[in-house]
């Protein structure tokens, strides 16, 4: 009989197992249960309770121009059913950009799944997209820990990933939905998220975020200086005046006040592509040499 943790998590093997059978499609094995198998595409259904639910259509064109001319290279990994037909457990995108690509059979790799492992699995191949966004991949850990009773250290090991990177990414779904809408989006990063995480008007200080165009230690700056005090304060009133220049900023002051000789301060306003160049002569001589080189002359 199964352990009562078995039960709980209703499946027998590890995370880490899992991870396997995942990866494994990628090279495909010639004989055996996992040999590699060509089945007509209208035998390939999807999962209903697959996690995803959207599929950028650009994404898709591009796979789907990719696969015409080079075919499926990596099969999908399917269970068998039993009306005999496939459900797939990880490659829907692959099976999607096929069907608009009008190929007629599809390699795949067979597994015998039940239905909690074929969930598990389709979060781990979400978590492992490229395209993922941090709010997307923060939903899958969450989901793979109260589904299926995966540590955070457990992850991170099977997964290739930092505890901290996991820990950093579970701490953003504590955010307000608004907020957390706007990391989905890419309005805001990861990082600037973090940084609202203990406000107390995380909601009210993201739209400051983005207005002002503040970077993540300004951010942090506003956080602090705005717990408790009322309103949030703007990124030059946290600093005691302009925003810190980062090092490259101050790099490019320097070569340019070295070949003009005058002092040259650049004001570049965060988050856009404008911003000043002062240059401070000393003399009127400085100012005709200047008006000489911009002349051309």
């Amino acid at each position: 009989m199964a352990s009562g943790r078995d039960n709980k998590r209703g499946l027998g093997r590890g995370l880490s197992a899992l991870m396997a059978d995942v990866t494994e499609a990628e090279k495909p094995v010639q004989g055996g249960p996992a040999a590699e198998l060509f089945v007509p595409i209208e035998q390939i259904e999807a999962n209903p309770d697959q996690p995803r639910k959207q599929f950028v259509q650009g994404d898709l064109d591009d796979l789907a121009a990719s696969i015409k001319e080079k075919g499926v290279i990596q099969p999908l990994i399917v269970r068998v059913l039993d009306s005999g037909r496939y459900q797939i457990v990880a490659g829907e995108r692959r099976w999607r950009a096929s069907q608009m690509a009008k190929l007629h059979k599809l390699p795949v790799v067979v597994r015998q799944f039940s239905d909690a492992e074929v969930l598990e699995v389709a979060i781990i191949e979400n978590i492992q997209r490229a395209d993922l966004n941090p709010m997307e991949e923060a939903v899958g850990y969450r989901q793979l820990m109260d589904r299926f009773g995966h540590t955070q250290e457990k992850m991170a090991e099977a997964l290739g990933k930092s505890r901290s990177h996991i820990a950093n990414l579970l701490r953003l779904l504590n955010l307000p939905s608004d907020v957390i809408e706007l990391v989905r989006s890419g309005e805001l990063s990861s990082g600037h998220a973090r940084a609202l995480v203990p406000a107390e008007n995380a909601s009210e200080l993201a739209k400051l975020v983005i207005k002002s165009g503040l970077s993540v230690r300004a951010t942090e700056a506003l956080v602090k200086s705005s717990a408790g005090k009322g309103e949030p304060k703007s990124e030059e009133n946290i600093f005691g005046g302009k925003p810190e220049k980062d090092a490259d900023t101050k790099a490019l002051e320097g070569d340019l006040s070295a070949g003009l000789r005058m002092k040259v301060l650049l004001n570049h306003k965060p988050g856009s592509e404008k911003g000043q160049m002062v240059i401070n002569y000393g003399s009127l001589d400085d100012l005709d040499e200047l008006c000489r080189r911009l002349g051309g002359a």
